[in-house]
């Protein structure tokens, strides 16, 4: 630089010390992207019930731990090489697609990411999804994805490297020590897993990790699934008897058990939710009772609350307690028997109706139904409603068109989890009075079906809309036992679990009702004898107890 340019710049202001001063800027810019940047790579949330994310306003534990890393690392060994914070950005960048899995598979699946069934499935859905693809766009896609992680994971390179730089100065002084404790103390004390209880900190995902890899030994290593399940339960003791029929008192009659989404015993303890719901209960007993059949009733203790509706399925199914869901997962790697072993053995067809699926469910092996159906089976040419598409009423419609209940048919055990009232509780489907009509090309009124579509999610305040969806239920039951009975059924309905304290406002057991509908009158006297009480009302608010005890009442009311 000339000293005519030297002397312009110092007279303009521009010397030395403020460029400087720039540079002192730009980089304290670069270094709260940066902290930003790794924040946010572990600090994000799913849009339901979609595969994408946002990043939240709050902070991880994870990126706060990495702070404390890369400071203990320069005040001890200097500055980390290149080849170190890459060693580092590999592993966030894993804990990234671990936090990815971890909020994203529970929108798209219904449960919590499981490593044992979902990794098998990879390579399956890689080559479900490039069929019928040209291979120049196989392998574009390919490309394009391995360069953007490949990008990220440079980002986080770079990422690490800034923050190192700025931490170099400051990482022996109290005052930097002092912030990184207090972050640390803040992180514990607000942390939480409860999904009712929002918080600023993003869940963790090391301890994600650290129980699938429980999980893993559990299901693995033979010992470990044998501490975990009992050695013996009431399935394999009526599986054990030769001598006579296990199921005699059903005498062959059909027997559909109905878990009922979110139908828990706030419906009847608080008397808000059990006023705007008294009217089509009354609608839905009465319909039973003209229909020729009774109904009795109890109360009894789910192994779940406000989801995970396939620990309470399971749990009756099994007979094993399963409020542990490590057991429920390690039991579905297993050849344990269930009640559809015992059905199967006394001569029945097994059917498992789950209109919600649309995606290849791999643990229904361990079920082995007779007839698995799945949403895409039953060929549904409505509307959709919500994220699970397929209302209630039309999925048991469509069933029993599609395999009709004939004399000549075998008894048939159907196992039915409903949807409609499933979380987030709105666009409830209308009810269509003509069944006939329901199974037609245009299964509802137009302007029906549209406003109900345009029903938004209320997400501050969703128990009126849940209210709604209860109401729905009770109503297509009700109309469901109006329809004439092509063969006489006995009908199990059990609530799954109650819903979150975010619909209920307020604290509640976890307990549930349970109906047994039959125009036997000596069949249900037998579950009267049990503790059951006459009409959709339990009499007796205690539960008589676990959902898993409720397989031995079964057992025990249909048995000989």
């Amino acid at each position: 630089m000339s000293s005519t340019d030297t002397a312009l710049r110092g007279g303009l202001g521009l010397g030395v010390g403020t460029s400087a001063e720039v540079s002192k800027w730009r980089f304290s810019g670069q270094v709260l992207l940066a902290l930003v940047f790794l924040n946010s790579t572990l600090c994000f949330s799913a849009i339901w019930p979609t595969v994408y994310v946002l990043p939240d306003l709050g902070v991880s534990s994870e990126f706060v731990c990495l702070l404390m890393l890369l400071s203990a690392w320069v005040a001890v060994f200097g500055k980390p090489t290149l080849r170190a914070l890459s060693i580092v950005s590999a592993i966030y960048l894993l804990m990234a697609v671990g936090h990815y899995a971890d909020v994203v598979v529970p929108n798209l699946l219904g449960r919590p990411v499981n490593l044992y069934w979902d990794v098998p499935q990879l390579p399956r859905f890689v080559w479900v999804t490039v069929q019928g693809l040209p291979v120049w766009l196989t392998a574009l896609v390919v490309l394009l994805t391995c360069a953007v992680v490949w990008a990220y994971y440079r980002l986080l390179v770079m990422a690490m490297n800034t923050v190192s730089k700025a931490v170099q100065p400051v990482a022996k002084t109290p005052w930097l020590w002092s912030a990184l404790l207090l972050a640390g103390v803040i992180v514990i004390a607000n942390y939480s897993e409860n999904p009712d209880e929002p918080t600023f900190v993003s869940k963790a995902v090391v301890p994600v990790y650290w129980k699938e890899a429980l999980k893993l030994r559990d299901i693995l290593i033979p010992s470990r699934a044998a501490q975990l399940l009992p050695a013996s339960t009431v399935i394999d003791e009526a599986l054990a008897k030769t001598d006579a029929p296990v199921l005699g008192a059903l005498n062959k009659r059909d027997v559909h058990m109905i878990f009922l989404e979110t139908y828990g015993a706030v419906l009847y303890d608080q008397k808000d939710s059990s006023a705007a719901v008294a009217q089509t209960r009354a609608q839905l007993e009465k319909s039973i009772l003209a229909s020729g059949r009774n109904v009795v009733s109890a109360f009894y203790v789910s192994p779940t609350i406000g989801g995970a509706s396939d620990l309470a399925h399971l749990s009756v199914l099994s007979g094993i307690d399963l409020k542990d869901s490590r057991k429920h997962d390690v039991l579905l790697t297993t050849e344990r028997p269930t009640l559809l072993d015992v059905f199967e053995r006394e001569g029945y067809e097994t059917f498992g109706l789950y209109h919600s699926v649309g995606w290849e469910w791999v643990e229904r092996a361990f079920y082995s139904f007779d007839q698995y159906i799945d949403g895409p089976a039953l060929n549904y040419e409505g509307p959709a409603f919500g994220f699970w598409k397929i209302p209630d009423q039309f999925a048991a419609a469509r069933v029993d068109q599609l395999y009709p209940r004939n004399e000549s048919a075998k008894p048939r055990f159907t196992f039915f989890p409903t949807i409609s009232s499933h979380f987030p509780f709105h666009q409830v489907p209308p009810y269509q009075s003509d069944w006939k009509k329901l199974l037609g090309p245009q299964p509802f009124d137009a302007a029906e079906a549209a406003r109900a579509q345009a029903e938004p999610v209320n997400w501050e305040y969703m128990k009126p809309d849940y209210l709604r969806t209860i109401n729905y239920t009770n109503t297509w039951l009700a109309g469901y036992f109006s329809q004439p009975e092509p063969r006489e059924t006995v009908y199990v309905m059990i609530g799954d679990h109650q819903p979150t304290g975010s619909v209920s406002r307020e604290p509640t057991p976890w307990d549930v009702p349970v109906f047994i509908v039959s125009k036997d009158s000596r069949l249900l006297d037998r579950f009267r004898a049990m503790g059951f009480t006459n009409g959709l009302t339990p009499q007796k608010r205690v539960p008589l107890g676990t959902l898993n005890e409720l397989t031995a009442v079964l057992l025990k009311g249909f048995g000989s």
